[in-house]
Protein backbone atom coordinates (compact mmCIF):
# COMPACT_ATOMS: atom_id res chain seq x y z
CA UNK A 1 0.00 0.00 0.00
CA UNK A 2 1.36 3.40 -0.98
CA UNK A 3 1.74 6.17 1.57
CA UNK A 4 -1.39 8.28 2.12
CA UNK A 5 -0.19 11.89 2.08
CA UNK A 6 -3.36 13.82 2.89
CA UNK A 7 -5.74 14.02 5.84
CA UNK A 8 -9.01 15.88 6.45
CA UNK A 9 -10.66 16.44 9.85
CA UNK A 10 -14.25 17.66 10.14
CA UNK A 11 -15.31 19.84 13.06
CA UNK A 12 -19.12 20.16 12.85
CA UNK A 13 -19.66 22.91 15.44
CA UNK A 14 -20.76 26.48 14.69
CA UNK A 15 -21.62 29.44 16.87
CA UNK A 16 -24.24 30.45 14.28
CA UNK A 17 -25.69 28.65 11.28
CA UNK A 18 -25.31 30.25 7.85
CA UNK A 19 -28.56 30.37 5.89
CA UNK A 20 -27.04 28.63 2.82
CA UNK A 21 -25.05 25.89 4.57
CA UNK A 22 -25.90 22.25 3.82
CA UNK A 23 -22.78 20.81 5.49
CA UNK A 24 -23.04 18.73 8.64
CA UNK A 25 -23.10 21.21 11.53
CA UNK A 26 -24.24 21.54 15.14
CA UNK A 27 -24.67 24.58 17.41
CA UNK A 28 -21.65 24.83 19.68
CA UNK A 29 -21.89 23.12 23.06
CA UNK A 30 -18.72 22.73 25.13
CA UNK A 31 -19.62 19.38 26.68
CA UNK A 32 -20.64 17.97 23.30
CA UNK A 33 -17.53 19.36 21.62
CA UNK A 34 -15.18 17.74 24.14
CA UNK A 35 -17.03 14.44 23.80
CA UNK A 36 -16.78 14.75 20.02
CA UNK A 37 -13.02 15.31 20.21
CA UNK A 38 -12.68 12.17 22.36
CA UNK A 39 -14.50 10.21 19.64
CA UNK A 40 -12.43 11.88 16.92
CA UNK A 41 -9.25 10.79 18.69
CA UNK A 42 -10.59 7.23 18.93
CA UNK A 43 -11.37 7.15 15.22
CA UNK A 44 -7.94 8.48 14.28
CA UNK A 45 -6.20 6.00 16.61
CA UNK A 46 -8.15 3.19 14.98
CA UNK A 47 -7.71 4.14 11.32
CA UNK A 48 -4.61 6.29 10.90
CA UNK A 49 -1.63 4.10 9.98
CA UNK A 50 1.15 6.53 10.83
CA UNK A 51 1.71 7.83 7.28
CA UNK A 52 3.85 10.95 6.92
CA UNK A 53 1.42 13.62 5.79
CA UNK A 54 2.04 16.32 3.18
CA UNK A 55 -1.25 18.08 3.94
CA UNK A 56 -3.74 18.35 6.78
CA UNK A 57 -7.00 20.26 6.41
CA UNK A 58 -9.29 21.01 9.34
CA UNK A 59 -12.70 22.16 8.10
CA UNK A 60 -16.31 22.29 9.15
CA UNK A 61 -18.65 23.55 10.37
CA UNK A 62 -16.52 26.20 11.98
CA UNK A 63 -13.37 24.80 13.61
CA UNK A 64 -12.64 28.20 15.17
CA UNK A 65 -15.91 27.95 17.12
CA UNK A 66 -14.10 25.52 19.45
CA UNK A 67 -13.27 26.99 22.85
CA UNK A 68 -9.67 27.58 23.94
CA UNK A 69 -9.86 24.38 25.98
CA UNK A 70 -11.24 22.39 23.05
CA UNK A 71 -8.65 23.81 20.65
CA UNK A 72 -5.89 22.68 23.01
CA UNK A 73 -7.46 19.23 23.04
CA UNK A 74 -7.52 19.21 19.23
CA UNK A 75 -3.87 20.28 19.21
CA UNK A 76 -3.00 17.25 21.37
CA UNK A 77 -4.70 15.04 18.78
CA UNK A 78 -2.95 16.56 15.76
CA UNK A 79 0.42 16.57 17.55
CA UNK A 80 0.36 12.78 17.25
CA UNK A 81 0.13 12.88 13.45
CA UNK A 82 3.35 12.43 11.47
CA UNK A 83 3.96 15.53 9.37
CA UNK A 84 6.38 16.04 6.51
CA UNK A 85 8.92 18.84 6.77
CA UNK A 86 7.10 20.99 4.19
CA UNK A 87 3.53 20.18 5.23
CA UNK A 88 0.64 22.42 4.19
CA UNK A 89 -1.60 22.55 7.28
CA UNK A 90 -4.88 24.43 6.74
CA UNK A 91 -7.38 25.52 9.37
CA UNK A 92 -10.77 27.14 8.62
CA UNK A 93 -11.87 30.11 10.71
CA UNK A 94 -14.69 32.64 10.76
CA UNK A 95 -14.00 36.39 10.91
CA UNK A 96 -14.96 36.44 14.61
CA UNK A 97 -11.95 34.28 15.57
CA UNK A 98 -10.03 35.78 18.52
CA UNK A 99 -6.32 36.50 18.79
CA UNK A 100 -5.98 33.91 21.58
CA UNK A 101 -7.47 31.25 19.32
CA UNK A 102 -5.25 32.24 16.40
CA UNK A 103 -2.21 31.81 18.60
CA UNK A 104 -3.25 28.28 19.59
CA UNK A 105 -3.97 27.46 15.93
CA UNK A 106 -0.46 28.65 15.10
CA UNK A 107 0.99 26.51 17.91
CA UNK A 108 -0.84 23.53 16.39
CA UNK A 109 1.51 23.81 13.41
CA UNK A 110 -1.02 25.39 11.07
CA UNK A 111 0.61 27.44 8.30
CA UNK A 112 -2.38 28.12 6.05
CA UNK A 113 -5.49 29.94 7.27
CA UNK A 114 -8.79 29.82 5.38
CA UNK A 115 -11.22 32.58 6.37
CA UNK A 116 -14.91 32.59 5.44
CA UNK A 117 -15.74 36.17 4.49
CA UNK A 118 -18.36 35.52 1.74
CA UNK A 119 -19.20 39.24 1.27
CA UNK A 120 -18.61 42.61 2.93
CA UNK A 121 -21.77 44.07 1.38
CA UNK A 122 -24.40 44.62 4.07
CA UNK A 123 -27.12 44.30 1.42
CA UNK A 124 -26.34 40.60 1.27
CA UNK A 125 -24.57 39.25 4.32
CA UNK A 126 -27.56 39.63 6.62
CA UNK A 127 -29.68 37.46 4.31
CA UNK A 128 -27.17 34.61 4.70
CA UNK A 129 -26.95 35.11 8.48
CA UNK A 130 -23.41 36.46 8.49
CA UNK A 131 -22.19 39.76 9.90
CA UNK A 132 -18.93 41.25 8.73
CA UNK A 133 -17.11 44.46 9.54
CA UNK A 134 -14.65 45.74 6.90
CA UNK A 135 -12.29 47.38 9.35
CA UNK A 136 -12.29 44.50 11.84
CA UNK A 137 -11.64 42.05 9.02
CA UNK A 138 -8.67 44.12 7.84
CA UNK A 139 -7.26 43.99 11.37
CA UNK A 140 -7.80 40.22 11.43
CA UNK A 141 -5.88 39.82 8.17
CA UNK A 142 -3.11 42.12 9.38
CA UNK A 143 -2.61 40.09 12.57
CA UNK A 144 -3.03 36.74 10.80
CA UNK A 145 -0.19 37.65 8.42
CA UNK A 146 2.16 37.85 11.40
CA UNK A 147 1.39 34.19 12.16
CA UNK A 148 0.63 32.53 8.81
CA UNK A 149 2.42 32.86 5.49
CA UNK A 150 -0.52 31.59 3.44
CA UNK A 151 -4.07 32.95 3.76
CA UNK A 152 -7.19 32.07 1.78
CA UNK A 153 -10.41 34.08 1.79
CA UNK A 154 -13.73 32.54 0.77
CA UNK A 155 -16.12 34.70 -1.25
CA UNK A 156 -19.62 34.16 -2.59
CA UNK A 157 -21.54 35.70 -5.47
CA UNK A 158 -24.99 35.41 -7.03
CA UNK A 159 -27.07 37.06 -4.30
CA UNK A 160 -30.51 38.30 -5.27
CA UNK A 161 -30.24 41.72 -6.96
CA UNK A 162 -26.44 41.69 -6.85
CA UNK A 163 -24.88 43.81 -9.59
CA UNK A 164 -21.44 43.60 -11.18
CA UNK A 165 -20.65 46.78 -9.27
CA UNK A 166 -21.53 45.02 -5.99
CA UNK A 167 -19.38 42.07 -6.97
CA UNK A 168 -16.46 44.33 -7.94
CA UNK A 169 -16.64 45.96 -4.49
CA UNK A 170 -16.14 42.57 -2.82
CA UNK A 171 -13.30 41.66 -5.20
CA UNK A 172 -11.55 45.03 -4.76
CA UNK A 173 -11.77 44.67 -1.00
CA UNK A 174 -10.20 41.21 -0.94
CA UNK A 175 -7.55 42.15 -3.50
CA UNK A 176 -6.60 45.11 -1.29
CA UNK A 177 -5.88 42.65 1.54
CA UNK A 178 -3.14 41.02 -0.55
CA UNK A 179 -4.10 37.48 0.46
CA UNK A 180 -2.46 34.52 -1.31
CA UNK A 181 -5.57 32.63 -2.34
CA UNK A 182 -9.24 33.31 -3.09
CA UNK A 183 -11.98 30.66 -3.27
CA UNK A 184 -15.20 31.96 -4.78
CA UNK A 185 -18.51 30.15 -5.21
CA UNK A 186 -21.93 30.95 -6.60
CA UNK A 187 -24.72 30.92 -4.02
CA UNK A 188 -26.58 27.64 -4.54
CA UNK A 189 -29.79 26.86 -2.68
CA UNK A 190 -29.72 23.36 -1.22
CA UNK A 191 -32.43 21.40 0.55
CA UNK A 192 -32.73 21.65 4.35
CA UNK A 193 -31.12 25.09 4.47
CA UNK A 194 -32.75 28.26 5.80
CA UNK A 195 -32.72 29.87 2.35
CA UNK A 196 -34.42 26.81 0.86
CA UNK A 197 -37.14 26.90 3.50
CA UNK A 198 -37.59 30.63 2.85
CA UNK A 199 -37.93 29.89 -0.90
CA UNK A 200 -34.96 32.10 -1.80
CA UNK A 201 -34.45 31.81 -5.57
CA UNK A 202 -31.12 31.30 -7.26
CA UNK A 203 -30.14 33.85 -9.88
CA UNK A 204 -30.42 32.87 -13.54
CA UNK A 205 -27.66 30.87 -15.24
CA UNK A 206 -27.18 33.76 -17.67
CA UNK A 207 -26.51 36.22 -14.84
CA UNK A 208 -24.25 33.80 -12.94
CA UNK A 209 -22.34 33.08 -16.16
CA UNK A 210 -21.63 36.81 -16.65
CA UNK A 211 -20.53 37.16 -13.04
CA UNK A 212 -18.29 34.09 -13.26
CA UNK A 213 -16.36 35.42 -16.23
CA UNK A 214 -16.20 38.90 -14.74
CA UNK A 215 -14.50 37.32 -11.71
CA UNK A 216 -12.16 35.31 -13.94
CA UNK A 217 -11.10 38.38 -15.92
CA UNK A 218 -10.81 40.73 -12.96
CA UNK A 219 -8.79 38.44 -10.71
CA UNK A 220 -6.51 37.46 -13.59
CA UNK A 221 -5.76 41.15 -14.16
CA UNK A 222 -4.75 41.32 -10.51
CA UNK A 223 -2.27 38.42 -10.77
CA UNK A 224 -4.50 35.67 -9.38
CA UNK A 225 -4.21 32.47 -11.42
CA UNK A 226 -7.53 30.71 -12.06
CA UNK A 227 -6.13 27.22 -11.53
CA UNK A 228 -9.34 25.35 -10.63
CA UNK A 229 -13.01 26.00 -11.33
CA UNK A 230 -13.63 27.96 -8.11
CA UNK A 231 -10.10 28.77 -6.96
CA UNK A 232 -7.58 31.52 -7.66
CA UNK A 233 -4.07 31.87 -6.29
CA UNK A 234 -1.01 34.02 -6.54
CA UNK A 235 1.77 32.06 -8.25
CA UNK A 236 3.00 29.26 -6.02
CA UNK A 237 0.06 29.39 -3.59
CA UNK A 238 -2.32 26.86 -5.17
CA UNK A 239 -3.87 24.67 -2.45
CA UNK A 240 -1.86 21.44 -2.28
CA UNK A 241 -4.57 19.72 -0.23
CA UNK A 242 -7.44 20.58 -2.57
CA UNK A 243 -5.30 19.69 -5.58
CA UNK A 244 -4.86 16.23 -4.10
CA UNK A 245 -8.63 15.71 -4.46
CA UNK A 246 -8.65 16.91 -8.07
CA UNK A 247 -5.66 14.70 -8.86
CA UNK A 248 -7.56 11.68 -7.51
CA UNK A 249 -5.01 10.92 -4.77
CA UNK A 250 -5.91 8.89 -1.70
CA UNK A 251 -6.62 10.65 1.60
CA UNK A 252 -7.80 10.05 5.14
CA UNK A 253 -11.05 11.61 6.34
CA UNK A 254 -11.98 11.74 10.03
CA UNK A 255 -14.98 13.13 11.85
CA UNK A 256 -18.69 13.51 11.24
CA UNK A 257 -19.64 13.22 7.53
CA UNK A 258 -15.98 13.18 6.45
CA UNK A 259 -15.02 11.40 3.24
CA UNK A 260 -11.97 9.25 2.68
CA UNK A 261 -10.35 7.45 -0.25
CA UNK A 262 -8.17 4.51 0.79
CA UNK A 263 -7.13 1.30 -1.00
CA UNK A 264 -9.38 1.93 -4.02
CA UNK A 265 -12.41 2.48 -1.77
CA UNK A 266 -14.30 5.74 -1.16
CA UNK A 267 -15.85 6.04 2.30
CA UNK A 268 -18.37 8.48 3.79
CA UNK A 269 -18.82 8.85 7.54
CA UNK A 270 -22.12 9.13 9.35
CA UNK A 271 -23.88 12.49 9.85
CA UNK A 272 -25.31 11.25 13.17
CA UNK A 273 -23.51 12.25 16.37
CA UNK A 274 -25.08 9.31 18.22
CA UNK A 275 -23.73 6.85 15.67
CA UNK A 276 -20.35 8.53 15.69
CA UNK A 277 -20.12 8.38 19.49
CA UNK A 278 -21.01 4.68 19.27
CA UNK A 279 -18.13 4.08 16.82
CA UNK A 280 -20.51 3.45 13.90
CA UNK A 281 -18.37 5.63 11.67
CA UNK A 282 -19.06 4.68 8.07
CA UNK A 283 -22.49 4.95 6.45
CA UNK A 284 -21.49 4.13 2.88
CA UNK A 285 -18.54 2.98 0.86
CA UNK A 286 -17.80 2.39 -2.79
CA UNK A 287 -15.23 -0.18 -3.89
CA UNK A 288 -13.85 1.12 -7.15
CA UNK A 289 -13.16 -0.94 -10.23
CA UNK A 290 -10.36 0.08 -12.56
CA UNK A 291 -12.92 1.78 -14.82
CA UNK A 292 -14.45 3.63 -11.83
CA UNK A 293 -11.02 5.00 -10.96
CA UNK A 294 -10.53 6.20 -14.53
CA UNK A 295 -13.90 7.97 -14.41
CA UNK A 296 -12.95 9.74 -11.17
CA UNK A 297 -9.61 10.66 -12.73
CA UNK A 298 -11.49 12.55 -15.43
CA UNK A 299 -14.37 14.17 -13.54
CA UNK A 300 -11.99 15.42 -10.86
CA UNK A 301 -8.97 16.24 -13.00
CA UNK A 302 -10.93 18.22 -15.57
CA UNK A 303 -11.82 20.75 -12.86
CA UNK A 304 -8.20 21.90 -13.04
CA UNK A 305 -7.01 24.45 -15.57
CA UNK A 306 -4.27 22.03 -16.67
CA UNK A 307 -6.66 19.10 -16.84
CA UNK A 308 -5.35 15.53 -17.12
CA UNK A 309 -2.04 14.30 -18.53
CA UNK A 310 -2.48 11.66 -21.26
CA UNK A 311 0.90 10.13 -20.38
CA UNK A 312 0.23 10.00 -16.63
CA UNK A 313 -3.18 8.45 -17.32
CA UNK A 314 -1.58 5.69 -19.41
CA UNK A 315 1.22 5.13 -16.87
CA UNK A 316 -1.36 4.82 -14.09
CA UNK A 317 -4.00 2.69 -15.83
CA UNK A 318 -2.09 1.09 -18.75
CA UNK A 319 -4.73 2.31 -21.18
CA UNK A 320 -4.98 5.22 -23.58
CA UNK A 321 -7.44 7.79 -22.30
CA UNK A 322 -8.91 8.36 -25.77
CA UNK A 323 -9.54 4.61 -26.17
CA UNK A 324 -11.36 4.39 -22.83
CA UNK A 325 -13.64 7.40 -23.34
CA UNK A 326 -15.40 8.13 -26.63
CA UNK A 327 -15.22 11.90 -26.58
CA UNK A 328 -14.28 12.81 -30.15
CA UNK A 329 -17.36 15.01 -30.45
CA UNK A 330 -16.41 17.01 -27.32
CA UNK A 331 -12.93 17.54 -28.76
CA UNK A 332 -14.18 18.40 -32.26
CA UNK A 333 -16.67 20.90 -30.84
CA UNK A 334 -14.02 22.54 -28.68
CA UNK A 335 -15.45 21.59 -25.27
CA UNK A 336 -12.26 19.67 -24.64
CA UNK A 337 -8.81 20.60 -25.92
CA UNK A 338 -5.56 18.67 -26.12
CA UNK A 339 -2.25 20.54 -25.92
CA UNK A 340 1.22 19.35 -24.90
CA UNK A 341 0.04 15.96 -23.57
CA UNK A 342 -2.83 17.45 -21.51
CA UNK A 343 -6.57 17.28 -22.07
CA UNK A 344 -8.56 20.09 -20.47
CA UNK A 345 -11.76 22.13 -20.60
CA UNK A 346 -11.13 25.62 -22.01
CA UNK A 347 -11.94 28.29 -19.43
CA UNK A 348 -14.72 29.70 -21.63
CA UNK A 349 -16.66 26.45 -20.96
CA UNK A 350 -15.91 26.15 -17.23
CA UNK A 351 -19.28 27.55 -16.24
CA UNK A 352 -20.99 24.62 -18.02
CA UNK A 353 -18.38 22.02 -17.06
CA UNK A 354 -20.88 19.78 -15.26
CA UNK A 355 -22.67 19.04 -18.54
CA UNK A 356 -19.27 18.08 -20.02
CA UNK A 357 -18.24 15.95 -17.04
CA UNK A 358 -21.54 14.04 -17.17
CA UNK A 359 -20.24 12.35 -20.31
CA UNK A 360 -17.67 10.48 -18.22
CA UNK A 361 -20.10 9.16 -15.61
Amino acid sequence: MSRIKHLYIHIPFCSSICAYCAFTKVYYNEELALKYLDSLEEEINKKYKGDTLDTIYIGGGTPSSLSINALKKLKNITDKLNKSKNIEFTFEVNPDVTIDKLNIIKDMGVNRLSIGLETINNKFYKSINRYNDENKFKELIKYSKTLFNNINVDLMYGFNNETLSDLKKDLDYVISLKVNHISIYALMIEEHTKLYIEKYKEESDDKLNKMYYFIDNYLNKNNYIHYETSNFALKGYESIHNNSYWKNEEYYGFGLSASAYINDTRYTNTRSLDNYFNKKYITQYEKLSKYDKMVYEMILGLRLKNGVSLKEFKDKYHKDLLDVFKIDDLINNGYLQIENDRIFIPIKYWFVENSILERFV
